[in-house]
């Protein structure tokens, strides 16, 4: 197994039957002896960030769903440090977080486009070893990130993208059912 780093790609495996990871892609932020967390890229909400904080009524940015753990909170993850400080760099083009308030004020200025930014309600979290041991279990496959897939305007295809940049056998598995006795 390579080594998992920050900046990591998890896709589930596609017989994965925890719904709340059944089919996803995770953006790996951390992964220390101590535990990891990362964000769901390929679940959007049914709402948008303008419904979410007052001061962007009307901004039309969509939410995704980050993860099962402290859904009541909001992450971003985006591609502009000259313009938010304080982000923490997982790759050389995909930061995550930073000034909450610049944030927020960039969005109101329309100074940030959809492509530059994904908005997060909650995060995807591991204890210590059990990210490390569901990748013994093969529950999750992996593979580099890219900016262009993780702040892709297509979201229904990220998990499908995922797999193809594994090639070979893994492309195979794009058309497998949910369920395969469904087949």
């Amino acid at each position: 197994m390579e080594k998992i780093q920050p900046g990591t790609i998890l896709i589930a495996d596609p017989f994965l039957k925890d719904p709340n990871f059944l089919r996803t892609v995770i953006f790996l932020c951390e992964h220390t002896t101590e535990g990891s967390f990362g964000f769901v890229l390929n679940r959007k909400l049914e709402y948008v960030i303008g419904d979410l904080i007052s001061e962007l009524d009307g901004c039309n940015f969509p939410v995704f769903y980050g993860g099962p753990v402290q859904q009541n909170t909001i992450h971003f993850l985006h591609r502009c440090p000259g313009l938010i400080t304080g982000g923490e760099k997982i790759t050389d083009e995909i930061y995550w977080g930073g000034e909450f308030d610049e944030m927020v004020a960039l969005l109101q200025k329309e100074k940030l486009a959809e492509h530059d930014i994904r908005l997060f309600l909650g995060y995807s979290g591991w204890g210590e070893e059990q990210l490390n041991n569901e990748l013994n279990e093969k529950t999750w496959l992996t593979t580099y990130s890219s900016a262009e897939l993780v702040f892709t305007d297509n979201v229904n295809s990220i998990w499908k993208d995922a797999l193809k940049q594994l090639g070979g056998k893994y492309e195979q598995l794009i058309h497998y059912p949910i369920d395969p006795q469904l087949n």
